[in-house]
């Protein structure tokens, strides 16, 4: 192995570790974030429940209950949408942060493959721009396969992000609406 092969060889190794740290710091920041937000929510969860119990332990018939039960229902669909909301910007962050790094890896390795196949078909024997011609066509299909992947996960972003947006949307409308609960226990009452 000649000398200049060898601290290619290095160079890409060296990056290719600097790409897998990158990676990973994406991914331990993420489980980091992402455990925070789980332990916030489960906090909230508890402390939610355990005053939605007391209210209505306090209860003095079932009218009460019916009537509690409905106010105490909306702010529980709103955490939740909301802790949703919260875990989908997170992943939709770490998305783009792992998206960033593969394409510019992926953009470094067809330069670099794109250049080795140049000066292989510069220094090849007869016959040997066929495997040249090969090698950029297969080069040109990977990266519009990569295009296309890179594309898809966009659209499935986007589409997840309008179904996001949809909840919000129908969980601020519905306190306008009584719940049965609530319309029965108004029929009771009279």
């Amino acid at each position: 192995m000649s000398n200049p092969n060898f601290e290619q060889l290095t160079a890409a190794q060296k990056a290719n570790a600097e790409v897998m740290m990158a990676l990973m710091r994406t991914a331990f920041n993420g489980v980091e974030r992402l455990t925070a937000l789980n332990m916030a929510a489960s906090r909230e969860f508890f402390n939610s429940t355990v005053a939605n119990t007391q209210q209505l332990l306090g209860a003095k018939d079932a009218n009460t209950v019916a009537k509690l039960n409905s106010e105490l229902a909306q702010p529980n669909v709103d955490k939740l949408v909301s802790y949703s909301r919260s875990v989908y910007d997170l992943v939709s962050e770490m998305q783009k942060e792992i998206t960033s790094v593969m394409e510019a890896q992926y953009s470094s390795f067809a330069k670099n493959a794109e250049s080795a196949v140049e000066k292989a078909k510069a220094s090849a024997p007869v016959g040997g721009d066929v495997f040249a011609a090969t090698m950029q066509s297969m080069l040109g299909a990977s990266t519009k396969a990569f295009d296309q992947m890179t594309s898809m996960a966009k659209q499935l972003s986007d589409i997840a992000e309008a179904n996001i947006q949809a909840a919000s949307q129908v969980t601020a409308v519905a306190p306008a609406k009584k719940s049965a609960t609530a319309a029965a226990a108004k029929k009771v009452a009279k």
